[in-house]
């Protein structure tokens, strides 16, 4: 629970604020984009919510926050279990909040699927998942996009008795893993959930493409409110920038997709053929910035 005693002095007047305990991992920033803003090296309410919309982003911030840093002076209840939340209506995609503060406040996601859903990446452990997930169709697989997004993984692998993927080069980060992708080669790990392997930000890292219609991208491709694009993190790239350059290059000839979901960085819904424009360009700015 959020702590009044120590509220940031840069939220804006108002019942909503954040705590000093925030590692400004930037996800408030991204669920509620309107409601949250960056200060002096932490997330901070730069805008009061008005009305049951803002008021509900409001709250999946809240949920969201790995270090539970946001709430109301007033003490106001928190809602009942806002997430999953799915992406788009009807996608089969959802956002599952709850992020761990052990993978820096990084998104994870949950593709349904006949016979056991798809969890890529791992939110923080919690109860109040559980049974939403198990009403969606349990987990099957967990699908880790790389080493530094394990999070609580292990636990609900073993709670849903799912087999857990990581690629080989990041395996040591994931010791518990069933089954390990190697090299380049594209992984098919249920019917229509591809692992994708493209290694840069760390050696092992790997982008899932769903449908041809979702990449959850991890740390490798995001979107930048700021810059209005496609971004890659050249300040938090582990491995090698040329070789995530070539990834993502392979990724945008091979894959089609309207929808980036990433762990770290804003998520983007446009046209496939506009993503897939933007990708290629964002490639050649990496080459142009060895």
């Amino acid at each position: 629970m959020a702590r009044p005693d120590l509220r940031l002095p840069g939220n804006a007047a108002g019942d909503w604020f954040v705590d000093w305990r925030c590692i400004d991992c930037g996800t408030c920033q991204e669920v509620a984009p309107d409601l949250f803003a960056e200060a002096g090296g932490y997330s901070v309410v730069h805008h009061q919510p008005v009305g049951d919309g803002e008021e509900r982003s409001a709250w999946l911030a809240a949920q969201a926050c790995p270090t539970q840093s946001i709430g109301t002076l007033s003490r106001r209840p928190r809602p009942g279990r806002l997430y999953p939340v799915e992406v788009a209506p009807g996608l089969g995609v959802h956002d599952l909040g709850w992020c761990s503060p052990d993978s820096f406040g990084a998104s994870a996601w949950y593709v349904e699927r006949p016979g056991g859903g798809v969890l890529v990446d791992s939110p923080r452990w919690t109860a109040a998942l559980l049974d939403p997930l198990a009403a969606l169709g349990g987990v099957a697989h967990v699908v880790l996009t790389h080493r530094d997004d394990v999070a609580d993984a292990r636990r609900y692998a073993e709670h849903f008795g799912a087999r857990v993927w990581i690629h080989h080069d990041d395996r040591s980060a994931a010791p518990f893993a069933t089954d390990l992708v190697h090299g380049l080669d594209d992984v098919e790990v249920v019917r229509g959930v591809i692992v994708v392997p493209t290694p840069g930000h760390t050696r092992g890292s790997v982008v899932v493409v769903v449908d041809e219609e979702v990449a959850c991208t991890g740390d490798s491709l995001a979107w930048d409110h700021d810059a209005g694009d496609l971004v890659a993190f050249r300040d938090a790239c582990w491995y090698a920038w040329s070789t995530q350059a070539d990834s993502l290059e392979r990724l945008a000839r091979t894959h089609r997709f309207a929808h980036v979901l990433p762990g770290h960085g804003a998520r983007v819904h446009a046209s496939a053929t506009e993503l897939h424009e933007r990708l290629l360009r964002l490639v050649a700015r990496m080459r142009a910035r060895p």
